[in-house]
């Protein structure tokens, strides 16, 4: 976690603008670089991860993520013929090989009927639903899907690929949050304004290897308290061991993956200066400069191996309990 861990689910709404049409294509391919990095993230390091879902490349909405006021042309405009979409697929996956495409509408995914998911009005409910039923269908079978197009009802059969449990998401609130809750990524929409998109491929690759690691489950395993009191007493060692591990699988996660795993130390090396020097945030977080040097340390290593997929030593500890022993493992800036 850059700051905290989330607690919730996203549910930031679309502000009003005077070009809907412009807003809502930005708003979609903001969605769809991050969908796509979590994507080539979750594929490349299955091989990692012990939780597995049928990974296929739709990146999906829903109306109710809109502002009340823009829910209509927002409709218009994606043509949403049920309550959840795909507002995007990512290039050569499973949903695009088998031929689905942008503003299709879901009727039904395998077993899963939208129609009958559960969810309250005017929340993101019935997507995350989706989301976790269609995560849930045999990683490696054939799914039916039905969809109208343009008033039409159309039928595919996609061919999923294994890949990491884990939803990756965009807030749309100009901020440089970012958070991991176990089963999703979310990060602020300020870093896709202010860094190139191989740092932003080194945030979300911290936040999913919170996941990957079970920290969220570990930390409260510990009863850690969240907010401002992560910075404070027994908390503040399970929080760092728990940040210092996320950035040292985070580089291997890259390389895997085929991504730059110099990226994070560029991005802490911006980042670090400018936006973590509060005292509380150094009280929970190690300091920027020594999580650069241990990513430089990290960066080395792999940079010597040839083999890809890289399984480090960190994966086979993700089940034990967090020991607060950040020291041992943080190389110290000089």
């Amino acid at each position: 976690m850059l700051f905290v861990v989330a607690c919730g689910v996203f549910t930031a709404g679309v502000p009003a603008h005077a070009d809907d049409s412009a807003l809502f294509e930005a708003v979609r391919a903001a969605d769809l670089k991050v969908a796509g990095i979590g994507w080539r993230l979750a594929l490349a390091n299955a091989p990692l991860c012990d939780r597995i879902e049928a990974g296929t490349g739709m990146q999906l909405h829903t109306l109710d993520q809109f502002d009340a006021d823009k829910r209509e042309s927002a409709k218009a405009h994606f043509g949403f013929a049920t309550p959840v979409a795909i507002e995007g697929v990512v290039p050569d996956s499973p949903a695009e090989r088998a031929g689905l495409r942008p503003d299709d509408s879901l009727v039904r995914v395998g077993s899963v009927e939208i129609a009958g998911l559960s969810g309250k009005p005017g929340t993101t409910d019935k997507l995350v639903a989706a989301q976790f039923a269609i995560a849930a269908l045999p990683a490696e079978s054939p799914i039916p899907v039905e969809v109208i197009r343009a008033g039409t009802r159309v039928q595919v059969t996609l061919q999923p690929i294994r890949a990491c449990k884990s939803r990756f998401e965009l807030a749309l609130d100009g901020g440089f949050g970012a958070s991991a809750d176990g089963t999703m990524v979310q990060i602020g929409s300020g870093f896709l304004d202010a860094y190139p998109d191989d740092q932003i491929a080194a945030v979300i690759a911290h936040e999913f290897a919170h996941n990957i690691l079970h920290h969220r489950d570990r930390l409260e395993a510990r009863g850690v308290d969240y907010g401002l009191l992560s910075g404070f007493g027994a908390n503040v060692k399970y929080f760092r061991q728990t940040e210092v591990q996320a950035d040292i699988l985070s580089v291997y996660l890259l390389a895997n993956a085929g991504l730059s795993p110099r990226a994070p130390v560029a991005f802490w090396r911006h980042f670090g200066p400018s936006k973590a020097g509060g005292i509380l945030l150094s009280r929970s977080h190690p300091a920027w400069r020594d999580r650069v040097a241990t990513l430089e340390a990290e960066v080395a290593k792999v940079e010597q191996l040839s083999v890809r997929p890289v399984v480090p030593a960190l994966i086979a500890e993700r089940d034990k309990p967090l020991d607060g022993d950040w020291q041992s493992i943080l190389v110290r800036a000089h």
